[in-house]
């Protein structure tokens, strides 16, 4: 059903579990990832989108449909969770203040149902406007899911379900790498992001004449040298902070 509030945590973390379902299952049926019969119909606002099914009987997708959950285990705890895809969640100490991701402005803002609402529906519709512009994937293709967190938040006994202790490596493109920022998402108590990355190869549709614009999502394409300083810096990172990460089976 359609959510009418979001004035709690508990109501503000269930919007962000079906935007990740949405946006996941999303991408897995514009991919042409899983079968047909995988799916469910559901409507977000006007969109008619496709939903993975929790009994779904093709044993890959309901694999997907476990990391899912087991992702959800960690973020009820309040771990941070940053999947392939980089949707990235934030939790306020403060209630209802944030830090407004698309400015740099920080403030005790408070978010209306209908600002959430309406970036949800533009962020589905960039996603599938942009899965539409991606060359269709080569056979013999594989899925993973990763989750990333700090340890200063996290027990070192913890790990989420269907998932193990994984080794904080980095993912290496062929050739250039080009970043998309499709959109953000904001709750009074929770924040979600989705990037996607993708081999410059694979933008044959886009660099033809897509119907995707530079006006419909903003576009990064840094050089490679760019990106092997960006990885060094997260290695870096990591190990200042000790993040860890979560490897699905």
């Amino acid at each position: 059903g359609v959510q009418t509030a979001l004035d709690t945590k508990a109501q503000s973390l269930v919007f962000v579990k079906r935007m990740v379902v949405i946006a996941v299952s999303s991408i897995t049926y514009l991919r042409g990832i899983f079968p047909e019969d995988s799916y469910r119909s559901r409507y977000l606002e006007d969109l008619c989108i496709k939903v993975l099914k929790q009994d779904c009987s093709c044993p890959e997708a309901h694999k997907l449909v476990k990391w899912l959950l087991g992702s959800f285990d960690a973020l009820e705890k309040r771990y941070h969770v940053i999947e392939s895809y980089q949707f990235k969640f934030r939790y306020s100490e403060c209630g209802p203040q944030m830090d407004i991701l698309w400015s740099n402005v920080t403030g005790d803002t408070r978010v209306t149902l209908e600002d959430t609402k309406k970036a949800s529906t533009l962020l589905i519709r960039k996603l599938f406007l942009l899965m539409q512009n991606l060359e269709a994937l080569p056979t013999g293709v594989y899925l993973t899911m990763k989750l990333y967190y700090y340890d200063d938040v996290t027990p070192p006994e913890y790990e989420p379900p269907g998932f193990k202790a994984g080794v904080n490596d980095s993912l290496w493109f062929e050739g250039t790498a080009v970043h998309f920022r499709v959109g953000d998402i904001q709750s009074r108590f929770h924040s979600m992001k989705l990037r996607v990355t993708a081999a410059q190869s694979r933008l044959g549709k886009l660099q033809e004449g897509g119907q995707l614009s530079e006006n419909d999502m903003e576009m990064e394409t840094p050089s490679l040298s760019q990106i092997r300083a960006a990885e060094r810096r997260k290695c870096v990172r990591s190990k200042v902070t000790r993040r860890k990460k979560k490897k699905c089976f």
